[in-house]
Order: structure tokens, then C-alpha cells, then sequence
């Protein structure tokens, strides 16, 4: 008898506060979708800070960039260096490939689409899982003995916009 009536006062209590149909609460909470605001991330302001003085259009994904960064473990100044090295921010990107990835060759639906790819590839291929930066760099251009120093020194630019 006792849960019968908790559980109808339960019921009760939800039907006694909706609004009458038709008609919109005046302080009706807003579903949590609609109110989700992501939390300042200065590091979004810095690339998009280094990315816009360039006139990169690589500016408009640096949200992507972070995504990706985060999603695999990547430090994210990585792939945002990569990409303004190999292709000057999305300046030159054929096919959408904003790394020079697979020397160029590579054919990528989006630009989003060639950040989470590459992301995952450094991430998650056996080339380069569980390399850190240096690791990665001594393989993604190996024709090229300062690669790795360019790339750095643009990670340098980057963190401090």
C-alpha cells in the first residue's frame, strides 16, 4: 500500500506541475541541448587567433582541430601545425587534404573529415601509436631533416597567440 502511494503521489506531483496544453511556463527550465555553452577554452582563441592572422581558412575548424586533439590524445598544436605547414592552413588542400597526407594522394570528403582521419591515424596505426611529438615528427616527414624543428616552432607560434 505504501509504494502504491508513493508511486501515485509521484505521478501526481509530475502531472500538478506541467503547464496547461497550449501553453509555455514562464519558468519552464530549457531542455540541457539548447543551454549548452562549452566553457571559455583559450586554447580555441589561440588558434584561431594564429590561423585568422594568416588568413588561413583552417580558422573556421579550429574547433575541429581541438576535437580531434582531444579525442586521441594528441597535443593540440600538433595537427593545427601540421596543417599550416603542409598546406599553409587549407590555402592549397586538394581534395580536402589539409596534411599533404599520403604525400599529397590521400582524397578526404571534408576538410573535419581529413583532421579526424589524420588524428586518428597518429593516434591509433601501428606507425605511430605511442609515439610522442618527436616520435611522430621523425616519421611523418622523413625526407626532411628540420621538419620536426618547423614544426615545433610553429606549435611555439601557436601557444602564444
Amino acid at each position: 500500500m505504501r509504494k502504491l502511494f508513493s508511486n501515485g503521489l509521484a505521478v501526481f506531483a509530475g502531472v500538478v506541475s506541467l503547464p496547461a496544453p497550449g501553453t509555455q511556463a514562464a519558468s519552464a527550465p530549457q531542455p540541457a541541448a539548447e543551454h549548452r555553452h562549452e566553457p571559455k577554452d583559450s586554447r580555441l582563441t589561440c588558434l584561431r587567433a594564429f590561423f585568422s592572422q594568416g588568413h588561413c581558412p583552417a580558422a573556421e575548424l579550429s574547433s575541429v582541430f581541438l576535437e580531434a586533439s582531444d579525442t586521441y590524445g594528441l597535443d593540440w598544436r600538433l595537427l593545427p601545425s601540421l596543417s599550416f605547414l603542409e598546406t599553409t592552413g587549407g590555402k592549397w588542400a586538394p581534395h580536402n587534404n589539409l596534411f599533404g597526407w599520403d604525400s599529397g594522394r590521400a582524397v578526404f570528403s571534408s576538410a573535419a573529415e581529413s583532421i579526424r582521419s589524420v588524428a586518428h591515424a597518429l593516434a591509433k596505426s601501428a606507425l605511430y601509436k605511442g609515439r610522442d611529438v618527436d616520435g611522430i615528427l621523425k616519421l611523418y616527414n622523413q625526407n626532411d631533416a628540420a621538419y620536426a624543428r618547423r614544426v615545433k616552432e610553429v606549435m611555439r607560434r601557436i601557444a602564444i597567440q
